[in-house]
């Protein structure tokens, strides 16, 4: 018997050690995220001057990232760092890219775009769990029968930073794949999320709630929160709120809004004012600026892809129709008006 109580003694005290062991592992674990996903912990991506070397550091992030969030499900700055490092590194480094590659290399491009989306979406996922850890039911909800309201209601300010990427994650990939119905669906929910989000917090990341509505409003059909006449306004609202010290709006604007409506002078102003930037002036969002102005350099180079442009590089008014320039679309008009700000 006293044999059998020491064995039972001993099992007592390992397992006593165990659970103090997991309970310091855990303890540990969350200790570690909370350092990771700290104040500034994102300004170690966006505040390099390396593209390449960011670009090749985020796969690794992430994964890491990912080990700790199986560790810890719940942790709010995990979730958020991991889901939206998915959608920046998407965007930057696959997407980004790709949109640049010559015609002849359209299967290339192609697989970078199907493999953007797939990030994308696995970014929002991580995203969406937040939410609805944070919410539960409102992954279920949406906002075409209503039932998405009250739970936006209930988001507070702190949320904001998690509708902002879930949208912008889901607003992209759809971009990417517009028949995809299952993410057609989930565009007015975006829309709702930003609204909200912009309600809470407008001043967001310096003006990006604002980019990401010139961004939806000029690209998404009317019935589905469209709006072309409202992205000048938010334009202006993104230069103002950045301080002018991001290329990104100018890069958004051109692209978004001057391309579709055939407006060259636009165009080529918002590009050579995103290239006038200082990227060492906002050190917090240098690599941001870096790439914003690699698109813009790229975008200003292939300027004949999207303008009838004659040899001088100077628009071609008359391969254009005559009355194509009386739509009723006055980009530039607002453009100038907006600008003079600075």
């Amino acid at each position: 018997m006293k044999a059998i109580r020491y064995r039972l003694g001993g099992v007592l005290i390992a397992l006593g050690l165990l659970c103090s062991s997991c309970s310091i592992n855990r303890l540990a674990t969350r200790a570690v995220a909370d350092a990771l996903t700290g104040s500034g912990s994102q300004a170690v991506f966006t505040g390099d001057s390396d593209p390449q070397l960011v670009g090749d550091a985020i796969p690794f992030a992430i994964k890491m990232y990912e080990a700790l969030l199986g560790e810890a499900p719940d942790h709010q700055g995990l979730i958020l760092t991991t889901g939206s490092l998915f959608v920046m590194y998407a965007n930057a480094f696959i997407q980004g890219p790709a949109e640049f590659l010559p015609s002849i290399r359209y299967q290339e491009r192609q697989t970078a775009r199907d493999r953007a989306k797939k990030l994308y979406i696995r970014g929002v996922d991580i995203l969406s769990e937040g939410l609805e850890r944070r919410y539960p039911g409102i992954g279920g909800a949406s906002a075409e029968d209503g039932t998405l309201a009250p739970y936006l209601a209930k988001v507070k300010k702190n949320d904001v930073p998690l509708l902002y990427w879930s949208a912008a994650g889901t607003l992209s990939a759809f971009s990417l794949d517009p028949f995809d119905y299952s993410l057609g669906r989930r565009v007015p929910d975006c829309m709702a999320y930003i609204d909200r989000a912009y309600e809470l917090d407008p001043g967001f990341n310096s003006g990006a709630l604002d980019d990401l509505y010139v961004l939806a409003y000029a690209s998404l059909p009317v019935p589905m929160g469209g709006d072309p006449s409202l992205a000048p306004l938010h334009f202006q609202r993104s230069l103002e709120r950045s301080g002018g010290k991001l290329s990104g709006p100018y890069v958004s604007y051109a692209q978004a809004v001057a391309i579709p409506a055939q407006d060259f002078n636009t165009f080529r102003s918002c590009l050579q004012k995103a290239l006038e930037i200082d990227v060492d002036a906002d050190p917090d969002n240098r690599l941001v600026n870096i790439i914003s102005q690699r698109k813009a350099r790229e975008l200003l180079n292939r300027a004949g892809d999207y303008f009838f442009l004659t040899e001088d590089g100077e628009l071609d008014t008359g391969a254009y129709e005559e009355d194509y320039y009386e739509e009723d679309y006055e980009a530039y008009e607002v453009y100038e008006e907006y600008d003079s700000y600075e």
